[in-house]
C-alpha cells in the first residue's frame, strides 16, 4: 500500500481515516482489499466457487477546490476520489451457473459535515456524490458500498453455455435440446419429392 505525499495508511486506518485530513493535504493512497474483508459483497458470491475471495485493487485521492460560500468568498472545499477495479463471481439468472463479473467504480464525491448538508446539496450535478465526513472515516465500507452499486440488476452471462431446464417454457412442440433451444419439426424431404414427382407441371398426375 502506497501513500504520496504524507505518513503510509496501514489496513486499520483505513477503518478510521481522518478523511478533512486525507483531503486537505492532498493526500493520494492505493491498495487492495479481498472480498472477505467486505461481508455483505462475500454474500454475494457463490458458496460453490473455487476462488471466492476475489481482489479489488483501489486507488484513493484528496483534493480541495474553491466553493463560493453565502458571504461571497470562496473558501476551500473536501473532495474524495475513488477507484475501485475487480471481478466477483455471481450466479447467472439465466443458466444458474456462476461467472465471473468486472466491476469498475470511479466516483467523486463531495465531503459535507452532517447529513442535513448532504441531504440540502444539489442534486443536478451527476458527476459528484456526496458523503457525510469523518476524523475517522470508513473507507472499506465506503469501497464496499460502491461496488454493492455496481453490481449489475440481473446477473447473467454474455452467452450462457447452457440454459437451466427449471427456466425452459414448457411446450408439447418438439424437444428441448442441449442448450436450451427447442427443436422445430422440420417436413421430410423425401415426401416434398414424392409430391413433386407425381404431379406434372400442369397439375396431372402421371
Amino acid at each position: 500500500m502506497t501513500q504520496n505525499p504524507g505518513k503510509p495508511v496501514s489496513p486499520a486506518d483505513l477503518r478510521a481515516l481522518d478523511i478533512y485530513d486525507f483531503a486537505e493535504s492532498g493526500r493520494q493512497a492505493a491498495g487492495a482489499l479481498r472480498a472477505s474483508q467486505m461481508p455483505r459483497m462475500l454474500a454475494e458470491v457463490p458458496a460453490d466457487v473455487p476462488d471466492r475471495d476475489t481482489v479489488f485493487t483501489w486507488q484513493g485521492e484528496g483534493s480541495t477546490q474553491p466553493e463560493l460560500q453565502d458571504d461571497g468568498t470562496d473558501a476551500p472545499q473536501p473532495y474524495l476520489r475513488l477507484a475501485v477495479h475487480g471481478s466477483v463471481w455471481l450466479t447467472c439468472q439465466r443458466c444458474l451457473q456462476p461467472y465471473s463479473q468486472h466491476l469498475d467504480v470511479d466516483a467523486t464525491y463531495r465531503i459535507v459535515a452532517t447529513e442535513e448538508e448532504a441531504d440540502e446539496y444539489p442534486l443536478d450535478d451527476d458527476e459528484v456524490e456526496v458523503i457525510v465526513g469523518s476524523r475517522q472515516f470508513d473507507l472499506v465500507d465506503l469501497i464496499e458500498e460502491e461496488l454493492l452499486l455496481s453490481l449489475p440488476l440481473v446477473p447473467k452471462h454474455n452467452v450462457c453455455p447452457e440454459v437451466h431446464e427449471s427456466l425452459l417454457p414448457a411446450s408439447d412442440e418438439g424437444e428441448v435440446a442441449e442448450g436450451g433451444e427447442q427443436e422445430v419439426e422440420k417436413p421430410n424431404p423425401f415426401a416434398v419429392l414424392e409430391k413433386l414427382k407425381s404431379s406434372d407441371p400442369d397439375g396431372k398426375k402421371h
